[in-house]
């Protein structure tokens, strides 16, 4: 039985109530279609593919605030930038011979944390002079794939496609890197990609992980390193997960040898993904990995179906997002 001191509200102040949310909600409606007119038109004009050295084995890419993509190369190591206005790019990281630069996240600061592949490392280069400002030597595993990044509030994690653990860089003076075993649901398979793309959960709380073979993906918990398996409906699987990019609840999956990315809705405890769509054009050729700029969505193609030679021309694309 309701409390009789309780007091009512008045008919008057339900609907100032309704209607204080109407226009709340038609508000956050307008900025919405407000900010995506101003997207399109920030980008209005610009191409939407720019060509890569010969030769030069992309696989990653990010972007920051600015309009500059910035690549790594699976062949030497060396970082290009492109700017997305003209797609004009230049050698930002010349590299060296036996390393290389999968995938690639830039800072606030403006400092670029690079996955080196089979090396076991993890370099960071200055965006701004491209010059080296330090190498972390994460594993000495044989065999060993660091394989993409992304950064948080204090670290840089790294996956290792060939080994059930995450490595953590620290982005500040004076830690450690952490080594975080994968446990849980977790299962490493012999001789295939395993870990592969990687961002934070809407919550900033914890990892998703693509695991590329059989394509699951999994949230991660960076305090204990157990991995749950979510749920996905409306695919069996993401078999193929490449580059993973993360826009609120929205989780774009680059599946690469489908030449697709395909769009997940998270529910808010990251146990279940939804699929809503899928995305692809004719220029896709075995992309990797994504990163995005106003009202587009940037790609390097990997090419890994043609010939890797020093002939072999690649490019990014971008498409709508």
């Amino acid at each position: 039985m309701p409390n009789s001191r309780t007091p009512h509200p008045s008919r008057r102040t339900l609907l100032g109530g309704t209607a204080a949310a109407a226009l709340a909600m038609a508000a956050g409606t307008a900025t919405t279609t407000a900010q995506a007119a101003d997207d399109s038109r920030a980008t209005a004009g610009w191409p939407t593919e720019f060509p890569l050295p010969d030769g030069f084995l992309p696989e990653g890419i990010t972007i920051g605030a600015r309009p500059y993509a910035y690549m790594g190369s699976r062949a030497n190591g060396a970082i290009h930038r492109t700017d997305l206005r003209t797609g004009r790019g230049t050698t930002l990281h010349e590299g060296a011979p036996g390393t290389a630069a999968i995938g690639l996240k830039l800072s606030h600061d403006g400092l670029l944390y690079v996955a080196g592949g089979a090396g076991g490392t993890a370099k960071v280069v200055d965006a701004a002079t491209g010059d080296l400002v330090r190498t972390h030597h994460l594993t000495t595993a044989t065999p060993c794939f660091i394989n993409d990044v992304i950064l948080t509030r204090d670290r840089a994690w790294f996956t290792d496609s060939r080994n059930a653990v995450l490595h953590g860089v620290p982005t500040t003076p004076g830690d450690t890197v952490r080594a975080l075993p994968l446990t849980g649901d977790w299962d490493q398979l012999p001789d295939v990609n395993n870990a592969n793309g990687i961002v934070t959960t809407p919550d900033g709380r914890d990892l998703l992980v693509v695991k590329s073979t059989p394509g699951t993906l999994y949230r991660v918990s960076v305090r204990t390193g157990r991995a749950r398996e979510l749920e996905l409906r409306g695919a069996d699987t993401v078999v193929n997960g490449d580059g993973l990019l993360r826009i609120a609840n929205t989780l774009y999956v680059v599946q690469n040898r489908l030449n697709l990315i395909s769009v997940w809705t998270l529910n808010n405890r990251c146990t279940t993904a939804t699929l809503t769509r899928t995305i692809t054009d004719p220029r896709f050729d075995v992309p990797t990995t994504t990163a995005r700029y106003a009202n587009r969505l940037y790609l390097v193609n990997a090419r890994f179906t043609s010939p890797q030679t020093p002939e072999t021309t690649f490019t990014g694309v971008s498409v709508p997002l």
